[in-house]
């Protein structure tokens, strides 16, 4: 059995623990409310943006014009953009990310990493690298898409890879994050039926749509890979929030079973000096 002295220095270290995984849970909540309303109002737009490419994509004869909804014919490799973060301390996040990582490593494609922690992973693979960036511990800025793109663009539209697609955590609640694999080339689009067609064949648009098609594909484009940062951002500070949280609940379960412990060899040791001065006061009368 443990003695007092040593169960002091357990409960004073438990409870550093918790204070410090107390205030790493409080940061990573005030982080989450601006990340998960960046990230809704992201999809939005998102959701708006793609409804518009749909509709203008769909009245160009040729659709396959355009290099970015075209894959190239010769290219067997595949390029994947993995997302991560660059701190741990968020549950299982990074592990689930990593299991997901592995299950789409076929076909020995390229990859541009953005997170340290997805960058220790396939080091470690030794897979071919062609860019490492780093995630950040603040909301991402849409700039930080620019050079993604410009990699991407010399990659894809120099016939290298036939498909580009994204591996991040994809954020549906505060409680669920799930890794997911999305294609981002070559743009594929629903057909759109002939309701809709009807309804936007007076529909004028200026300039042509020829000329706008190509400067709307790359907004798209950028906006789906921006959409894809929000919601890992906001996947991490959510995992991170749950994480410390039970990391607080296991520490103040340990200090209540230690201060437990404590008490009874507290009470163990004044009982025994209570009979030790009860039977030296029986002795000392008995004499």
């Amino acid at each position: 059995m443990a003695n007092m002295l040593s169960l002091k220095r357990r409960i004073q270290t438990a409870q550093n623990v918790s204070k410090t995984t107390r205030a790493m849970q409080m940061i990573a909540a005030s982080k989450l409310k601006r990340a998960q309303n960046s990230a809704v109002l992201s999809k939005t737009y998102v959701n708006k943006l793609s409804n518009l490419t749909k509709s203008v994509s769909s009245k160009v004869e040729d659709q396959s014009s355009h290099p970015y909804m075209k894959a190239p014919s010769d290219a067997k490799r595949k390029l994947s953009i993995v997302l991560s973060p660059d701190k741990g301390l968020c549950g299982g996040m990074i592990s689930n990310l990593t299991r997901e990582i592995i299950k789409e490593d076929q076909g020995n494609p390229y990859y541009i990493i953005i997170g340290k922690k997805a960058e220790n992973v396939l080091l470690k693979l030794d897979r071919e690298i062609l860019a490492i960036f780093p995630f950040g511990t603040t909301l991402p800025s849409f700039d930080s898409v620019y050079p993604i793109i410009k990699l991407v663009e010399d990659t894809y539209l120099a016939g290298k890879v036939s498909e580009v697609r994204v591996i991040s955590s994809e954020f549906t609640s505060v409680f669920t994050q799930a890794p997911g694999v999305k294609k981002i080339l070559p743009l594929e689009f629903d057909n759109e039926n002939e309701e809709k067609k009807e309804e936007g064949r007076f529909t004028q648009f200026e300039p042509n749509i020829e000329t706008l098609l190509p400067s709307l594909l790359k907004h798209y484009l950028e906006m789906v890979l921006y959409q894809s940062l929000l919601e890992n951002y906001a996947s991490e500070q959510a995992a991170r929030m749950i994480a410390m949280k039970n990391a607080t609940d296991n520490a103040k379960d340990v200090i209540g079973e230690l201060k437990l412990e404590y008490n009874k060899l507290r009470q163990e040791k004044i009982t025994n000096e209570i009979l030790d001065i009860g039977s030296a006061a029986f002795l000392t009368s008995y004499e």
